[in-house]
């Protein structure tokens, strides 16, 4: 059962789909209390004075409901690609709403690489800010253990990624029932503070926020930078839609989620008009002192929930890459026979895993990622905005004026965040903007290496009706069954045909010319699926679609395929395949030599397309094949 199932779900199915949601989806932003205040009211020289912190909890609270709330939740959620979420189903959806405009099509093509790309380097600063955050609170309970917060950290981020196999599912069933005690706790705890000063609830009011501005100016337009790691979370979010859909997203956020939120930030807030003092960790101080301990063991449990969101969002827009064409092939394991978009992969869990191990490691303290906290998904959060407008104006068909003034409003938010964070980059901000940029590379480089192998195969093979004519003329020995060739171009003799008729001599009784489509859309419709072309002398070509959001099981396809006359016995066929042997040769027109050499190296080390097809091996063969790009 897909996403798109949820709709006509009994209240319990929705109540569970909310629980895990609250578990796997709002870990990231739900421990953002952790470390947002500290961050904003320290920053630059700035101190806890009444006026600052109305100023930020307005600022806080605001953010919130308009970028969280409002944009994402009612607005971003709003874009689904037929139940799939991310910025990869963003951009297929923005690119399917332009199809005549191919320009257009380009420019979305690389801004929702890019914004991919970013949301890479979010999926790495997040678990390792979050884990040191909570591990840090030992800080203030036991200073003479503050050498032991990086060791203890990195433990608790090899558990994380150690149980990444078990699937969403598993996690969320796991963590869900801990999320909802950790934002139940952080309400109360809000909610015992405010009682005693309850003036803090002056900052609902958004004048605090203009009057914070009109005070510091650049200070405050810098204090913006603290101010979107309570939002942190909100991408991810967007792209787990797929594994919960968005009715239990949206009922576990405005009901439970948000509440806790603004209670908590309202609550620190309370606590330091009375004890500035306390912003070394104001999370900490606000809990009483009997209950520290437990309070810190459930925020590292929290902290190792955080991450979760963005590792299966993760885990989910690596699929979609390699489904639309951006990601060498890779393993996928599927974790759950009811929700189809809950993967994972071990690739990527690795890779984030290492990498996350580096950031403790080389940064040391969620003071100093802090700097680092907030680039990159400020500049997916712009770029997704940009592409919902694209939706909203040739998918919906809002008015010109309608998509000027939505975005004006969200742009305008996103972009001051960006810019705020990009001050960052010298102490820190680098860090996630070299990952982004090593990412898009790599994504970059293989679609373009796709293509120019795709151009040196057609350029280099026979047209197919004429060598179809002269094999009718003169024809070769016939042997019993069927052979399905592996073809990118049917308008040209596979090389596995010819190979197989110029050295064995013989060709099948039914040859079959076979290409695997991805669609832009998460899910092929029945009808879509095959399309069939009868040729003369018992050749035919083949398309299979399928959805980017499908495993590409041909096997299975095809043993439907009688339905439209051409019926497949297993046993009787035989499946060909070219393995090209790429060289890089830096005499042809097309990338520089070291991307030539980058897309040989990831080509080698991809997952077959046998594989990634399902194809038994048994009834495979594979001819070699070097082509030169």
């Amino acid at each position: 059962m897909t996403s798109t199932a949820i709709s006509g779900e009994r209240p319990s199915r929705m109540t569970a789909l909310a629980l895990g949601a609250i578990g796997v989806v709002y870990g990231d932003i739900g421990t953002s209390p952790l470390y947002t205040l500290n961050q904003t009211l320290t920053h630059d020289g700035m101190m806890p004075t009444p006026e600052n912190i109305y100023g930020v909890l307005s600022l806080i609270f605001w953010a919130q409901i308009l970028v969280v709330s409002l944009k994402y939740v009612v607005f971003i959620m709003r874009a689904d690609n037929k139940g799939e979420g991310g910025i990869m189903a963003l951009m297929a959806l923005a690119q399917r709403s332009v199809r005549e405009q191919p320009r257009l099509r380009w420019i979305i093509a690389i801004l929702g690489i890019f914004g991919a790309s970013l949301f890479y380097g979010d999926g790495v600063i997040t678990p390792a800010m979050s884990v040191l955050s909570a591990v840090e609170g030992l800080k203030v309970v036991a200073p003479h253990l503050s050498h032991w917060v990086v060791p203890i950290s990195l433990v608790i981020l090899l558990f994380l990624f150690l149980i990444q196999r078990g699937g969403t599912a598993h996690v969320g069933r796991m963590f869900g029932p801990i999320m909802v005690v950790w934002f139940v706790a952080i309400a109360l705890l809000g909610l015992h503070m405010i009682a005693r000063n309850p003036h803090v609830l002056y900052a609902l009011d958004p004048r605090h926020g203009v009057r914070f501005f009109q005070t510091h100016g650049f200070g405050a337009f810098l204090a913006l930078g603290g101010v979107v790691l309570a939002l942190t979370g909100a991408e991810a979010l967007y792209a787990d839609m797929g594994h919960f859909g968005k009715k239990p997203i949206r009922l576990a956020w405005f009901s439970f989620v948000l509440p806790a939120l603004v209670l908590n930030y309202f609550g620190q807030g309370a606590m330091l008009l009375d004890h500035p003092q306390a912003i070394d960790n104001p999370f900490v101080r606000m809990v009483p002192d009997l209950l520290r301990m437990p309070m810190i063991a459930l925020a590292c449990v929290a902290a190792v929930i955080a991450s979760q969101a963005v590792i299966s969002g993760a885990f989910s827009m690596t699929r979609e890459a390699m489904a639309l064409g951006y990601s060498p092939r890779m393993s996928v394991v599927h974790t759950s026979s009811e929700m189809s978009g809950q993967v994972f992969v071990p690739w990527v869990n690795y890779f984030l895993l290492i990498m996350v191990m580096l950031a403790v490691i080389g940064f040391r303290s969620s003071d100093n990622l802090g700097a680092a906290y907030g680039i990159a998904v400020t500049g997916t959060m712009a770029i997704t905005s940009l592409l919902a407008l694209v939706v909203a104006r040739y998918q919906w068909g809002w008015n010109r004026f309608l998509v000027i003034a939505v975005g004006a409003l969200f742009l305008l938010i996103d972009l001051s965040f960006f810019s705020a964070n990009l001050i960052k980059i010298e102490f820190g901000g680098w860090f996630p903007l070299a990952l982004g940029v090593v990412v898009f590379t790599t994504m970059t480089t293989w679609r373009r290496g796709r293509e120019l192998l795709m151009r040196e195969i057609k350029q280099s093979g026979l047209a197919l009706k004429p060598f179809i004519d002269a094999i009718s003329e003169h024809p070769p020995h016939r042997v019993p069954g069927t052979a399905v060739f592996l073809t990118g171009n049917q308008d040209s003799v596979p090389h596995a045909l010819l190979h197989n008729l110029k050295h064995n001599k013989v060709l099948h009784e039914r040859n079959v010319l076979l290409t695997v489509e991805v669609l832009e859309t998460p899910l092929a419709e029945p009808g879509e699926r095959i399309h069939l072309t009868s040729l003369h002398g018992d050749f035919f070509t083949l398309e299979l679609r399928f959805g980017f959001a499908e495993d590409p099981n041909v096997p299975l396809a095809l043993s439907i395929c009688g339905s439209e006359g051409l019926p497949f016995d297993m046993m009787d066929t035989t499946f060909f395949l070219s393995r090209e042997n790429i060289v890089a040769d830096r005499r042809r027109p097309g990338m520089v030599i070291w991307r030539d050499r980058l897309f040989v190296f990831m080509t080698r080390n991809a997952m077959p397309a046998t594989a990634f097809f399902q194809i038994p091996g048994n009834r495979l063969i594979e001819l070699g094949a070097q082509v030169e790009i």
